[in-house]
C-alpha cells in the first residue's frame, strides 16, 4: 500500500477506560431508532469486511458462521456483513445472494448472529456489483494474443518505423514487431486503454456503452438489486446497506470521471440517477418497514473524483429519498491503484485513496486517528441544514472511547463504524460498556489484514492469528499456520 512520503509513526491515542456507570450513560451505548422503525441498542457499528470465507459457489461455510459470529459474541449495534454479490455468477469465494438456493446459508448466518449476540445486535447485508476486471497479462500473450489488432496499430508504427509499408501489414507481422518494441515504442503505438490492459489488466468502466452488458446498465442494476433486497428480507437480515462506495459499478456512476451522455452521466444529478432508481426498486420490494440504506464515499481523492461538496449533494438528496441511514467512506479506487504483479489483477486500495480509505499508523502529519471525520461532519451538517435527520455512520482510525463519544458529542456523526479495531477485538464495545477496557486488544494500524485481503488469503489479525494454535476445535487456515477467529474472551 502506497503511503505518505513524511512516513511519521504516531502512537496509538490513549486509551481511557469508563467504568461501568460512565458507560451506562454514554451517548456510544444509548440507543436509535431509524425511520423503519428499527431500534439499534447502541450506536456502535461494525462496517463490512471480506474474509475470503465463502465457498468458490458463493455459499455461506461453516467458517464463514464462525467468523460472524465471533463478531456477535461483543454485542454491538450492527454488524455489516462482507459485500455481497447480486448477480448469479462467480465471483470466488465471496458471498452471493443472486438466486434463491442462497437463501438457506444466508439463513443460518443471521440466526448465527442473533443467538451469539443474545439479540442485541442487528445484522445488514451489503450489495454490489462489480465490473469486470482482468489479470494483469503476460507482454508476450497480450501482444501475441490478446489485442486486437487494427488499422491504428499499423498506421501509428508506420509513423513510428516511418515506413509506409507498415499500414497494409498482416496480423502476425504487426504482432511481432509490437513484441519487438520498447515501452516507449509501445506508448506510441497503443491507445491509452490498451496500455492500461497490458500493464494493469483490462477493466471495465460505466462509460463502455459500446459493450452492451455497460450500456445496459440502467435497465437491469435496479431488478438486480430489488431482487437481493427482498432475498435479504427473506433471509431475515435487519437491514441491507447498498454499496455506492469504492471502486464497483454504483460508485462509478456517482463518480466526477462519469461521463456517459445517456442521462446516467455528467452533471450530479444524472450521475445520482441510477443511485436513486436502484433505491427506489429495492423499496418498492422491501417495504418502508425494512431498513435500507447506502454506503458512499465522503471524498473519491483521485484527480477529477468527486470531492466533499459532490458528496454534500449526494448525502442530501439521498437523505430525501428515503435512506434509512448513510454510512460514509473514502477513497479505494482503481485510478490511482499500484501495478499488480502479471498474474495478478489490479487492488483498488494499495494507491493513495487506498491509503485514505484504511490509513496506516506510519502517515503525515494529520495521522490516521479519525482522519476524515471532518470531511464526514460537513455531509451530516448539510444534511440537517436540509431538514433532514438521517443518520449518518462514520469510520476511519476510531478506536477508543473518548474518540466516539466526542464524534457523537459534537454531533459530527450518528453511528461509529470500527472495522479494524473490531477486527482486532471483537469484544471491544462489550468491554467498554462493562468497564473493562483495559482488557482491549487494540489495533496497531499496521493493515496487516488489508495485506491478505489484497491477495485473497483468509482475513486476519496478527494481533491473534498465532495464538493458541494448539487450542481444540480451534478453526485453522488451510496451511493450519493461522487461527481463523480470535480467541474467546474469557
Amino acid at each position: 500500500m502506497w503511503k505518505p512520503p513524511q512516513r511519521i509513526r504516531h502512537e496509538l491515542p490513549v486509551l481511557r477506560s469508563p467504568n461501568e456507570s460512565e458507560a451506562g450513560g454514554a451517548r456510544l451505548f444509548s440507543p436509535l431508532t431509524l425511520a423503519s422503525g428499527l431500534t439499534l441498542e447502541q450506536r456502535s457499528w461494525v462496517p463490512a469486511m471480506v474474509p475470503w470465507r465463502a465457498t468458490e459457489d458463493g455459499l455461506v461455510t461453516q467458517d464463514v458462521l464462525d467468523w460472524y459470529g465471533r463478531f456477535a459474541d461483543g454485542e454491538p449495534g450492527v454488524i455489516v456483513i462482507e459485500a455481497t454479490g447480486i448477480r448469479d455468477m462467480p465471483s470466488g469465494p465471496l458471498l452471493r445472494i443472486g438466486h434463491d438456493r442462497f437463501l438457506p446459508g444466508l439463513g443460518r448466518l443471521v440466526e448465527t448472529v442473533h443467538r451469539r449476540s443474545r439479540g442485541k445486535t442487528r445484522l445488514f447485508i451489503q450489495l454490489i456489483d462489480f465490473l469486470r476486471i482482468r489479470k494483469r497479462p503476460p507482454r508476450e500473450r497480450f501482444l501475441g494474443q490478446f489485442l486486437e489488432v487494427t488499422d491504428a496499430h499499423r498506421q501509428n508504427l508506420a509513423e513510428r518505423l516511418e515506413d509506409d509499408a507498415w499500414r497494409n501489414a498482416d496480423e502476425p507481422t504487426v504482432r511481432q514487431r509490437l513484441l519487438d518494441l520498447d515501452d516507449e515504442g509501445l506508448d506510441a503505438v497503443l491507445d491509452r486503454r490498451e496500455l492500461e490492459a497490458l500493464r494493469y489488466g483490462t477493466r471495465e468502466r460505466v462509460t463502455d456503452v459500446q459493450i452492451p452488458e455497460v450500456r445496459d446498465l440502467p435497465k437491469v442494476l435496479p431488478g438486480l438489486f430489488a431482487e437481493a433486497a427482498e432475498r435479504s428480507k427473506k433471509a431475515g437480515f435487519d437491514g441491507v446497506e447498498l454499496h455506492y462506495a469504492h471502486a464497483y459499478t454504483m460508485a462509478s456512476f456517482l463518480s466526477a470521471l462519469n461521463t456517459r451522455a445517456d442521462g446516467y452521466g455528467g452533471p450530479r444529478e444524472q450521475r445520482l440517477r441510477l443511485p436513486l432508481e436502484v433505491h427506489r426498486a429495492a423499496r418498492d420490494r422491501v417495504g418502508s418497514a425494512f431498513s435500507l440504506g447506502c454506503r458512499f464515499l465522503c471524498d473519491d481523492i483521485i484527480e477529477g473524483g468527486n470531492r466533499v461538496d459532490d458528496a454534500t449533494f449526494f448525502g442530501v438528496e439521498l437523505a430525501k429519498a428515503g435512506m434509512d441511514f448513510l454510512s460514509l467512506s473514502t477513497g479505494g479506487k482503481f485510478e490511482d491503484a499500484k501495478q499488480p504483479k502479471v498474474g495478478d489483477a489490479a487492488y483498488p486500495y494499495t494507491g493513495p485513496s487506498g491509503y485514505e480509505c484504511m490509513p496506516t499508523a506510519v502517515s503525515d502529519e494529520r495521522g490516521p486517528f479519525g482522519r476524515q471525520i471532518p470531511k464526514q461532519a460537513k455531509i451530516r451538517a448539510a444534511i440537517r441544514a436540509a431538514g433532514f435527520s438521517t443518520p449518518t455512520v462514520v469510520a476511519g482510525g476510531i478506536s477508543t472511547f473518548d474518540q466516539a463519544e466526542a464524534i457523537l458529542a459534537r454531533e459530527e456523526g450518528d453511528l461509529i463504524g470500527a472495522a479494524r479495531q473490531t477486527l482486532a477485538d471483537p469484544d471491544w464495545f462489550k468491554k467498554l460498556r462493562l468497564g473493562r477496557g483495559a482488557e482491549i486488544r487494540r489495533c496497531i494500524y499496521s493493515n496487516y489484514c488489508e495485506g491478505l485481503d489484497q491477495k485473497h488469503r483468509q482475513v486476519t489479525c496478527q494481533l491473534w492469528d498465532r495464538e493458541a494454535l494448539d487450542e481444540p476445535g480451534a478453526p485453522l487456515t488451510d496451511e493450519g499456520k493461522r487461527r481463523l477467529i480470535p480467541p474467546p474472551w474469557a
